[in-house]
């Protein structure tokens, strides 16, 4: 337990704190003007603290602190550590890991777009997130057939290709740069229009392929004019769909939130130019007993922090925390003023009050959507109980699977579903280790041994058992499943076998399989559990063969070792990558040599 006299020693300067529970993990992140007044708050407030706080501080066993120079600092410290640790006891923002990005690889000699879900600082161009994957996918096949950038993953350093121009070429998605017949300065105009139109800056751009459509025009260049013009009427007519929001004509950001049980949805209008061209809804989890302005506080930090485009505004229904800091902040971010707004009356109040009022209908229309899954899963699990004969409900269910290619690469999988739900961060795969052979029956066996054994023995990651054990398989999988738990003493965790072919259910005792109705929604979930199952040991299988081909092929090559080909795979990523490198690039692989360089080219143009 932590003793609060510790924090007299505390400093009286910005920065972090840092609290841990018991086991050494982080529970909270927090800044501070004054590191020492800020913790011992949290000491001194007896019973007025929030119930959730409350919960918090009895979990507190450490506080460690990093100072910082200023408050903008410890600002940007503190979203980082939110951001690597992911405490129990922050607001966050909910699979912010998972939203994507529109990503422009201004790294490569003709850029290209793809959609990547992190970040790097690798020369390209990011814009996002985007909640609504859909829809960004919608505006790249839009941006694509308006300007035919290319999609391939080729390496064009060096052009043109000894092959033919794709499928794209030829229906007008692409341009070909790979033939080596495009000016990179042709290519980057085309670029520079994708940019400004992901910018939001919609109305520069048909300002500027104007300029370019008149200046082909009066060169006489009618062909180059036409392209200009078919762009200009593309853009015209999306245009038309976007509604004028705003008479100040600048970029701006407006943001509201709606409140739920345990959740808050932060709503963003993204104004661009006086339109608005965006709206992206955010979920927030661990928002029960919070203060209206510290979830929006919290939203506002972790969302910018990742941000890839800072407005010169940014208007907010109600009032923040640490204003003045959060503006520091962002218009050191943006290299310009960034000015907070929240208004109370005009043009800005209604735009903030319209941007609340999509965050109220899309929360409850979520809610709504939740809640009927909720049912729908309750009645499946209270199903499973009566069919199973089960003594409790199976709340946490776990399946295993087997995958390999005639016995080769081996693996098992164990995923989660909690209350119906995936629960991915308790998802484990399993290479097989003692089994030779295809043999699938003690390959399940040492799988379900070894994930029971570390939940015995403490490991954090198996500590929790399940209610019920589903193997994906019939009586032998089953059986040998049955024996691993014995073993360990643990067969009286309720355990299923379920084969696909006919979707029986067999259960060890029983001769004649289970058959549950077609419409039982307890075969429902556990047809989503099983398949779950089998999808996640597929991608881990496919991913080591794929890694064992490519090591096999390289391992026959003289002079390329275990360094060395370690060192390509991580240079070139594939084995067609390696085949079309020229000694030159394969020189330059760390570990490589001119000579090691053409022996490689030599095993694959032989």
């Amino acid at each position: 337990m932590f003793n609060p006299e510790r924090i007299e020693s505390f400093p009286e300067k910005p920065g972090v704190y840092i609290m841990k529970d018991k086991n050494g993990k982080v529970i909270y992140v927090g800044k501070a003007v004054s590191l020492k007044n800020r913790v011992r708050s949290y000491f001194k407030a007896g019973d007025s603290l929030p119930p959730k706080v409350s919960s918090m501080v009895s979990h507190i066993d450490d506080i460690e602190y990093i100072v910082t120079d200023s408050e903008v600092e410890a600002l940007i410290l503190e979203c980082n550590l939110i951001k690597f640790y992911k405490p129990k006891y922050n607001i966050l923002l909910k699979d912010d890991k998972q939203y994507p990005y529109i990503k422009i690889t201004l790294n490569e000699p003709f850029p290209r777009i793809e959609v990547v879900r992190k970040i790097k600082k690798d020369g390209a161009r990011y814009f996002g997130p985007y909640v609504n994957a859909g829809a960004m996918r919608e505006a790249i096949d839009v941006l694509r057939k308006i300007f035919p950038v290319r999609s391939c993953k080729k390496d064009l350093s060096r052009v043109p290709l000894k092959e033919r121009p794709c499928l794209n070429y030829h229906i007008n998605r692409c341009l070909a740069p790979c033939q080596g017949n495009l000016q990179k300065e042709e290519y980057g105009e085309l670029i520079k229009n994708v940019v400004m139109f992901l910018e939001g800056r919609q109305e520069a751009l048909l300002n500027h392929l104007r300029e370019k459509m008149e200046q082909a025009a009066q060169s006489l260049d009618f062909e180059t004019a036409a392209v200009y013009r078919n762009q200009i009427q593309a853009l015209q007519k999306l245009l038309e769909k976007q509604k004028i929001v705003s008479t100040d004509m600048v970029d701006q950001d407006v943001i509201a939130m709606a409140r739920g049980f345990d959740t808050a949805c932060v709503m963003v209008f993204f104004v661009r130019e006086g339109k608005l061209t965006e709206r992206e809804p955010f979920i927030l989890k661990n928002t029960d007993g919070a203060e209206r302005k510290e979830i929006l506080t919290s939203f506002i930090k972790q969302f910018y922090d990742t941000a890839s485009f800072i407005p010169k505004e940014i208007i907010l229904e109600e009032e923040i925390d640490d204003r003045d800091t959060i503006e520091s902040w962002l218009s050191g971010k943006k290299g310009s003023k960034v000015k907070i707004t929240i208004p109370k009356r005009g043009e800005k109040k209604q735009l903030a009050e319209m941007v609340a009022e999509n965050a109220r209908a899309y929360l409850e229309q979520r809610e709504s959507a939740e809640e009927r899954e909720r049912i729908r899963n309750q009645k499946a699990m209270e199903e499973l109980k009566i069919s199973l004969g089960l003594e409790d409900i199976p709340r946490r269910i776990e399946a295993f699977d087997i995958s390999n290619t005639q016995g080769s690469e081996s693996v098992a999988s164990m995923v989660v579903f909690e209350e119906g739900i995936p629960k991915k961060e308790d998802y484990r795969k399993f290479r097989i280790k003692t089994v030779e052979g295809p043999n699938d029956f003690e390959s399940m066996k040492e799988a379900v041994y070894r994930r029971f054994k570390r939940g015995l023995e403490g490991d954090e990651k198996f500590r929790d058992f399940p209610d019920l054990l589903v193997i994906d398989g019939g009586k032998g999988q089953l059986r040998y499943a049955r024996e691993a738990l014995r073993e360990l003493n643990l067969d009286y965790i309720p355990t299923i076998g379920l084969a696909k072919e006919f979707e029986h259910i067999f259960i060890e005792g029983r001769d004649e399989p289970l058959i549950l109705p077609r419409d039982s929604q307890a075969l429902y979930l556990l047809q989503r559990v099983r398949d779950e199952a089998h999808r996640f040991a597929v991608t881990y299988h496919r991913k080591l063969r794929t890694r064992r081909n490519l090591k096999s092929v390289l391992e026959d090559i003289p002079g390329i070792g275990e360094a060395r080909r370690k060192a390509l795979l991580k240079a070139f990523g594939s084995l067609e990558a390696i085949k079309k490198a020229t000694p030159e690039e394969l020189s330059k692989v760390p570990g490589m040599n001119k000579k090691a360089a053409v022996a490689v080219y030599e095993y694959f143009h032989k």
